[in-house]
């Protein structure tokens, strides 16, 4: 049976999607441009022809799986409603024991990156526009007398990492953490970076 002919922007994203497939089963390291073209059943030479190497796939792959979580993340901050709600909506999702996908590729990614300088712009990239919507954020509540923090950069910093560390945590030991006490971590340190009582 014949495939049907895709346009260019619909063969990138059918190459895109199958990439991340294969990183999830094989790791970064290990994926070749063999096994996302066997994976669609179509050449080398096509992957190649969008791709022109590995690492090019890889980091494109990388940007095309975070565009939506973070069109995910800038829907649940642009809500209409104060910016506590918005970011604790956002933590909440954010958070590994919430709805965003994709822990295992991303700490695979993170560990490739270290190598890859190609990945690492994109990761580094990626994790810039994380930091900065959430500090945005921060700043609108700040401004309109919602919370005390006097330095959101800093404070969207130390939230992600925190949780980045609890998806390392529950990701790659599982039952390390119980993904309660994540959440309540999760949620104490919001309230500490704000100034806010803790909820009981």
């Amino acid at each position: 049976m014949a495939r049907v002919r895709l346009s260019v922007a619909e063969r990138r994203e059918e190459l895109l999607r199958a990439a991340i497939e294969q990183i999830e089963v094989r790791g970064v390291a290990a994926v070749r441009i063999a096994d996302v073209a066997s994976a669609l059943g179509v050449s080398n030479a096509l992957v190649l022809y969008h791709f022109s190497t590995k690492e090019k796939l890889v980091a494109a792959a990388f940007t095309y799986a975070a565009e939506d979580d973070l069109t995910h993340l800038r829907k649940l901050l642009g809500r209409r409603t104060s910016a506590l709600r918005r970011l604790r909506a956002a933590v909440r999702w954010y958070a590994p024991t919430g709805q965003a996908k994709g822990w295992r590729l991303w700490i695979e990614g993170w560990a490739v990156a270290l190598r890859e300088p190609a990945l690492r712009d994109v990761t580094k990239g990626l994790d810039q526009q994380w930091k900065a919507a959430i500090a945005e954020v921060i700043a609108e509540g700040v401004a309109a007398g919602e919370f005390r923090c006097p330095d959101p950069t800093a404070a969207a910093l130390r939230l992600t990492a925190l949780l980045d560390g609890l998806a390392v945590q529950l990701t790659s030991y599982p039952g390390a953490v119980p993904r309660s006490r994540a959440q309540e971590w999760a949620d104490e340190a919001l309230a500490r970076e704000l100034g806010l009582p803790e909820e009981k």
